[in-house]
């Protein structure tokens, strides 16, 4: 991405983040910014927290968020948070200076909706997990909060105080409820869908 600006705008300045927290203070420092490019899965970032931030503390800056997850609703919640475009990392160079360009002169950029997976098949298939989600205990969901931010069983019994058993109970119980076989397997699921506890 760097690249790709530097060669379609030499005359811009590029500032490269590796966390949230850095990328904030980057902002603060800079004089002015046209425009900020998001990843959806930064570090310390929580689905669009990162975008609500950035249109709270900056306002008048579009925020473009960069993502390599082709998911519709994703797309769809980015918009109503004030996202300014919605980049798909698979779009062709030229398709990505072309949104950027949309962003810069006011507008905003949409990939189209077969590039971005929006079949019926992929809506059901995240309402079914959601579905399976939602059918967890609050203690299980929970514990999968701590699955997915990759904690291990005996650092998720110290977290919540209860024993190894408990907290092997509640995992059983989680991967049959979400009809998986691993730990990965619901990690994965969840993130699809934006789980946050």
């Amino acid at each position: 991405m760097r690249s790709i600006l530097e060669i379609s705008f030499p005359e811009c300045d590029v500032m490269e983040a590796g966390s949230f927290e850095e990328a904030l203070d980057a902002l603060q420092q800079a004089d002015e910014v046209d425009l900020v490019l998001l990843d959806i899965t930064m570090p310390d970032v929580e689905r669009l927290s990162g975008l609500r931030q950035l249109r709270a503390d900056f306002p008048s800056t579009p925020v473009v968020m960069v993502t390599g997850l082709n998911d519709p609703i994703i797309m769809r919640d980015a918009l109503a948070a004030g996202a300014a475009g919605f980049v798909p990392k698979s779009l062709k160079r030229q398709a990505i200076l072309d949104a950027l360009q949309q962003v810069l002169s006011g507008e905003i950029y949409l990939p189209d909706l077969e590039s971005v997976g929006s079949d019926d098949t992929r809506i059901r298939e995240d309402e079914e997990i959601r579905a399976k989600i939602d059918s967890l205990t609050p203690q299980q969901r929970v514990v999968l909060g701590h699955l997915v931010a990759g904690l291990l069983n005996k650092q998720i019994a110290h977290e919540l105080d209860v024993s190894m058993t408990t907290v092997k109970a509640h995992v059983s119980a989680i991967l049959q409820k979400l009809n998986v076989f691993s730990r990965t397997q619901a990690v994965i699921m969840a993130n699809r869908v934006g789980f946050v506890d």
